[in-house]
């Protein structure tokens, strides 16, 4: 047993001799190929684009600023343009003015459009910057409708508001009430007038109480009570009346009480009252 060991561990080769100062570079040239594989395999195109891209999006602020900070310049000039009632074509500007020798650019336009519509006669102020140091402001002022409680302003929107001068807007109806309800007295005039122009009446005015009674004013002076119920039907009952009995007579008219179930009370001015004979 032990001699055939031996044998067969001499049928084993020795391994040569290795001679000094020699080296192996197998495993390093297997390594430079696999890493010249890997960047073989590299979209260098694409990774050039995106690195520009990025440079570029990280330039884009700051060159910006710098354009803008070279362009920029002060506000020379403000045109105020529009049609004027209640507002001053001067004083607009003079409001406006404030912002000359402001940034072109920094200044924010929505400031000035808040503050000009802060006015009481402006509904709305358009502001646009001109090249090169020039902004254009176009006002729409509002419409009066009517006089309204206190000798304020109603617009046509239904707006309630304050100017220092309410005259300017001329003769208008008067409209009367509780502010939270102009819109329902808004409603009611209108229907009214448009009827009353069929029968050769003029509207003047019309008050909606706090316990919610109306009275309306026509444009000769007569004052027509119309109450809290029932008022588009006795409404139409006046109307009738008027037509068919008071129309000859109307100068002599001082008011009509409609709050009854089968006609109208009729009060005569003074000096007629005073010469008919007493029942």
């Amino acid at each position: 047993m032990l001699e055939t060991l031996l044998i067969r561990g001499r049928a084993v080769p020795p391994e040569p001799p290795r001679r000094r100062g020699a080296t192996s570079m197998g495993p390093e040239r297997d390594r430079f190929g696999v890493l010249k594989a890997v960047l073989a395999t590299v979209p260098w195109l694409q990774v050039g684009l995106g690195a520009t891209v990025v440079l570029l999006a990280a330039m884009v602020p700051w060159g910006t600023d710098r354009l803008l900070t070279a362009m920029d310049q002060q506000i020379l000039a403000v045109d105020v343009r529009g049609e004027f009632v209640g507002e001053s074509q001067v004083a607009l500007e003079r409001a406006a003015g404030t912002w000359i020798g402001k940034s072109y650019f920094a200044t924010d336009l929505a400031d000035i459009k808040a503050e000009l519509e802060r006015r009481p006669w402006v509904a709305s102020a358009a502001v646009k910057r001109v090249w090169p140091g020039r902004l254009e402001i176009d006002i729409r002022e509002k419409k009066p409708l009517a006089y309204w409680t206190d000798g304020r302003l109603v617009s046509r929107s239904g707006e309630l508001f304050s100017p220092p001068n309410p005259d300017v807007a001329g003769k208008l109806p008067r409209l009367a009430g509780p502010d939270e309800r102009v819109r329902d007295v808004i409603d009611m005039a209108r229907s009214m007038s448009d009827q009353l122009v069929g029968y050769g009446l003029g509207f003047a005015g019309l008050t909606l109480e706090q316990r919610g009674a109306w009275t309306l004013t026509l444009s000769n002076g007569i004052e027509v009570v119309l109450g809290r119920d029932q008022v588009a039907q006795r409404f139409e009952r006046f109307v009738t009346v008027y037509e068919n009995r008071l129309a000859s007579r109307v100068d002599e008219v001082s008011r009509i009480d409609a709050r009854y179930s089968n006609g109208v009370a009729v009060q005569w001015k003074a000096d007629v009252a005073q010469a008919a004979p007493k029942s």
